[in-house]
This record gives C-alpha cells, structure tokens and sequence, in this order.
C-alpha cells in the first residue's frame, strides 16, 4: 500500500511539473517597453480605421500668427497738476467763513500772488476773505476777518426768483474776478440781494492801499440791468487799443464792450448782454457752455481764456477747458482745447455743498508756471498748475474751432 502511494505521488507531481513548464514557454515574460510597445501599435488610431473600414478624417493645419495683436494707442492730453496738500484755504470757526470758503480770483504784485475768496458764514450770506501766498501753493497771511461784504439792502420786493449759488441762500457778493491795471485794482463781482436780483457790479480800490491793507473800496456800481440773470463777466487787465475791455458773453457769440473810462459806468447806463448759452451738439464735453473763469491772461499767442463747461447729457460735472484768442481781436478764437484741463476728481472736488464741481475765478503767472485758483464742491479753496507754454503748445495742436465770433458793442 505504501509503495502504491508513493507511485501515484511521483506520477502527479510529474503531470504538474509539466503543466508548469508549458506556462512559462507559452507566457514568456517581457520587458515592460516592449509590451507597451506592441499596445501602440494594437491601439494604433490609423490601425483602428483601418479595421473598422472607415477612411481618416482629414484636419486642416492652423497657421499661428506671430505677430502681436495691434492694440489701440490711448490718446493723452494735457491736464492741470492739483497740489497734494489741497484745499488750500477751508472754513474756519469765524462765523463769517464757517460754511464754506470757495470760488477764489487772484493777482500778483512784487512777488506775492494775492487771493480773494468767497467766504459764507452762520448767516447764509456771502463776503469775500482774503490772503496771500509767495509760492503759489502754500498760504502765508489770512487776516480773521472779511475784506468786503454787500454795498446793497436786502429786500424783499418783487417775485422770488429761484436762485441759489453755493449755499449763500440770503445773498451777498459772489465770485470775484480781480485784475490790476496801472496803480488801480479792479474787481467784478456777482451781486445777489437774496430774493429777486443777480446782477454784476464793479468796484475799485488804489494799489497802495491794498499793499497797506486798507480795505478802501470804491463804492460799487451796478453794470448789467436790473430785471436780468447774468453772472460770469471778466475785464481784461491791460487796456486793448486803448480802451478798457469788458467780456460779458462768450457762446453763442463773444461780446466784448470797451470803454474809455471805466466811470461810464455810473449805475445809469448798463452792458446789455447775451446770457442765453444754448446747447452746442457738435461738441462733447463741453457741450454746455456755463461762463468765462478768470479774467484774460495775456500771452504772446493770445489771450488765454479759461472756461467753465458741462456735457448736457451729463450736467452735474463742472470741468475747466482753455481757449487762445486774438490779442488785437479777441472776438476772433484761434483754439480750443479738444480735452478739458480739470475735471472734479477728488474728494474735495465732489464732497461739499455741491458735488462734481470745480469753478475758477483766478488764475496767475509766475516765473513760467500757471496757477489756476479755483472751487472745489462749493466748499473749499484749491490750486492746480501746468507750465504755460506746455499749456499753449497743447492747445495748438487743434485748430478745428466751431464758436462764432461777434464784435458787437452795446451800451443802454
């Protein structure tokens, strides 16, 4: 019995050796890239097509341009450079500029640029402060009181008229422009009696007496007509042919008055003016002509005229644009900045009594560099500056001008 077992195990373990001798000759085992190898060319796309009988679909080559993708160039245009430490001048705890100090006109004599702004207080009616400045940027003098206030009663005759103008609700004397002629300075201002009138008036006062601080101002005289709305007017500071100058509109026509003495102008005879400043739909920004800032500066391409301007399809922003006319003919333009040179920007420009607004009454030369005065948001004093002849090389570059020109002079 036990060499029988041992006969039937030596017989099965033979049987099994050679089973396993056929497994290892018929799965010889490979290199790893030689398998992977043969799967290629079994899961060859071409191989595939070929044995489902369907022809290769044939792909069109992209061509890849090289070349960069034309971008299109920015225009830039020329701006005015607002000082970093803006506003210049604020309101203060004086009653009288507790409110809001804005809208500033300015000259300069030996070395100092002297500024006049319009200052509202507790009472809601609106005087004119002032300091002074030898840089141009940083303020070196503000005496704590007014230097002029209404020469006019208030009263209450006739229909309310419904006007109101940085917040001086009770009126008073607004937006300044100032020019110094000979020995004399010159201001003309907007009269406001608070219920029924907004007309100009102009008053004087002698050199020396400013530089002393003695605030003798000329009595004023009323030169627009009663009855009418009319703000914006500008004297030229130098004499044109000999007569004194007066702009008083400016779009749809430039209207300039001129006259041999300035005490023509006696609170009897008035300028009759334009004041309607229609729409003008060929322009863009400054679709909406709103009035002359500064009075004329004189330059030997013309007379630099800073202007305040909307788009009427977006009326709430004031923005500052810069034309040159004829010095011997200043009815006649020769350009026209295409781009405005200041826009309200800045918090101070957009956070006051009326936001979106910067409004120039002055601007001055010294030593090449334009300083430009101006509001900020019914509010605040501010300045911003260019190089002059970087100002005036811009606005050559345009010469498509589109005002009409009038040289008409009246006086009623």
């Amino acid at each position: 019995m036990v060499l029988i077992k041992k006969l039937k195990n030596k017989i099965s373990n033979k049987k099994l050796s050679q089973k396993e001798s056929k497994v290892v000759k018929v799965g010889k085992i490979k290199k790893p890239s030689a398998i992977l190898g043969k799967l290629k060319k079994v899961l060859s796309p071409k191989k595939i097509v070929k044995n489902l009988k369907l022809k290769p679909t044939s792909k069109k080559k992209t061509k890849v341009s090289l070349k960069k993708k034309e971008t299109k160039k920015e225009e830039s245009f020329l701006k005015l450079k607002k000082v970093s430490h803006n506003p210049i001048i604020e309101p203060s705890l004086y009653s009288w500029e507790s409110k809001a100090t804005f809208n500033p006109t300015a000259f300069e004599h030996d070395g100092n640029i002297h500024i006049i702004y319009r200052a509202v207080g507790e009472d809601d009616s609106s005087v004119l402060g002032y300091a002074f400045t030898k840089d141009g940027v940083n303020i070196e003098g503000r005496p704590t009181y007014h230097i002029y206030k209404r020469f006019f009663n208030y009263t209450e005759t006739g229909p309310k008229i419904d006007y109101l103008s940085g917040g001086g609700w009770s009126g008073g004397c607004e937006d300044p422009r100032i020019v110094l002629i000979d020995d004399t300075i010159y201001m003309i201002f907007t009269a406001f009696d608070g219920w029924g009138s907004v007309r100009l008036a102009l008053t004087s006062m002698k050199l020396t007496d400013f530089n002393k601080k003695k605030w003798n101002w000329k009595k004023a005289q009323f030169i627009s007509p009663p009855g009418e709305i009319n703000k914006n007017w500008v004297l030229f500071p130098e004499k044109i042919n000999g007569k004194f100058a007066i702009m008083h509109s400016f779009y749809p026509n430039i209207l300039i008055d001129y006259f041999d003495s300035l005490d023509e102008l006696d609170g009897k005879k008035f300028i009759k003016s334009n004041n309607t400043r229609p729409i003008d739909h060929s322009r863009g920004w400054d679709s909406w002509f709103r009035g002359v800032g500064p009075a004329p500066i004189k330059t030997k391409d013309g007379w630099l005229i800073l202007y305040h301007a909307m788009d009427h399809k977006n009326p709430d922003r004031y923005r500052l644009g810069a034309i040159l006319l004829d010095l011997k003919d200043p009815t006649k333009v020769l350009y026209r900045s295409k781009n405005p040179i200041l826009e309200p920007e800045e918090d101070y420009e957009n956070n006051g009594h009326k936001w979106g607004v910067v409004y120039s009454c002055g601007a001055v030369v010294k030593e090449d560099e334009l300083f430009v005065y101006y509001g900020g948001a019914d509010k605040y004093v501010c300045v911003a500056s260019v190089n002059l002849k970087e100002l005036i090389d811009d606005l050559k570059k345009d010469k498509e001008i589109k005002l009409k020109n009038n040289k008409k002079k009246l006086i009623k």
